[in-house]
């Protein structure tokens, strides 16, 4: 049984104006997971993931690189019960 998990990011740095958004959309979309990502007025990027516990695991080691262009300076990490409220995984504009 796999284990489910839930996860509250917040990614610092240039993280903006470099594809994160889209990017991380990708890449949770393959591992499997639900949720969602935006960009937040103070130039961070905020996200969402549900899913199974080492796909989370596996996509927050993905944040503190991010698509090429980025420079992330840091990552912000809450987790929180698995909830269960998403269907699939999208950015909020």
């Amino acid at each position: 049984m796999m284990k489910k998990t839930r996860v509250h990011v917040l990614i610092k740095g240039r993280v903006q104006g470099v594809f994160f958004r889209g990017e991380t959309c990708e890449e949770a979309r393959k591992l499997g997971l639900s949720g969602w990502v935006r960009n937040r007025w103070d130039g961070s990027v905020e996200a969402v993931f549900e899913g199974d516990k080492v796909a989370v695991q596996e996509m927050i080691g993905w944040c503190y690189k991010g698509p090429s262009l980025a420079i992330v300076r840091d990552v912000e990490v809450k987790w929180e019960e698995y909830k269960g409220q998403f269907t699939s995984f999208s950015i909020i504009y």
